[in-house]
């Protein structure tokens, strides 16, 4: 019984090993793996990437083929078991898509394939757009800010700043539409320019949007027909500067004023955009 038992282990072994070669007597190839060993699958032009294809086990030389969509890219012959580096240049959008190598013995039939890597193309994103519904406000009322960058890879991470300093937590838009937030505007402090910066994961792409201003949509009286104007809001309740000042009528039933307010920041924030200034001036007729 003993006898039988090593009898048939042995051939069960040997029926293995018999399994796992050629007709040549070379060990069967495994599927290669496939795999990233420099850059990244999110690529931007002019960016390398090397990949890396090896069967486990094998019998060299072995013949190792890239392919891109069942198009070959490059071939490469390795007589050890080294893997085989391929090095891409991405320097189109014909270079992105599904990437897979072939391994196989020369003056063979058949070889085996790997498994998919998908590079992609990041793009930088375009300057954001800031804009309201409404651009005239009043104390008490609620209004929303949209800014929004129509190209670039997405996600794209949005923030909002009032002057320098920023107004709402990083907005991060997975889909291609509009980040939003919503004010309430409860004194004169709330006027002032906003603005909004936009990025994505292509390096060094950070972009500001327009300035937009919210106009105060309050009347004012004149205090006489032609001399000084006074207003119905104070001026006091708020870190900001009221200036008035009178032109003369256009018609004898009209008048109209200049009315600026100013934001003078006592700190500023750590932004490398300067334009990030506050200086609201609009012209109004008084009714």
């Amino acid at each position: 019984m003993l006898f039988l038992a090593i009898l048939l282990f042995s051939y069960c072994q040997m029926s293995q090993h018999i399994q796992k070669t050629t007709a040549n007597g070379k060990e069967m190839l495994s599927n290669p793996k496939l795999v990233l060993v420099q850059g990244t699958l999110n690529v931007v032009m002019k960016q390398n990437v090397t990949l890396s294809c090896l069967s486990e086990p094998g019998s060299p030389p072995v013949r190792y083929t890239l392919f891109k969509h069942n198009q070959q890219v490059s071939a490469l012959n390795r007589s050890d078991l080294t893997p085989a580096l391929f090095t891409l240049t991405i320097s189109s959008a014909s270079d992105m898509g599904e990437y897979k190598c072939k391994a196989e013995y020369n003056n063979s039939s058949g070889g085996k394939y790997s498994n998919s890597l998908n590079i992609t193309l990041i793009e930088p994103i375009s300057k954001p757009v800031l804009s309201s519904p409404t651009s005239q406000a009043k104390k008490g009322q609620n209004v929303t800010l949209s800014c929004f960058s129509e190209n670039g890879s997405l996600p794209i991470t949005y923030l909002f700043f009032k002057g320098t300093q920023n107004i709402s937590p990083q907005k991060t838009m997975q889909k291609r539409e509009a980040a939003v937030i919503f004010l309430f505007i409860d004194s004169l402090s709330d006027f002032g320019t906003y603005k909004c910066k936009a990025n994505n994961s292509f390096p060094n792409n950070t972009k500001y949007s327009n300035a937009f201003n919210f106009t105060l949509a309050e009347k004012f009286k004149s205090t006489r027909p032609s001399i000084g104007l006074t207003s119905t809001v104070n001026a006091e309740e708020s870190e900001n500067e009221v200036i008035y000042s009178e032109i003369e009528p256009v018609k004898p039933e009209e008048e109209y004023i200049n009315f600026c307010v100013i934001r003078r920041e006592e700190e500023k924030g750590n932004l490398e955009d300067p334009d990030l200034t506050e200086n609201t001036c609009t012209t109004k007729l008084l009714q």
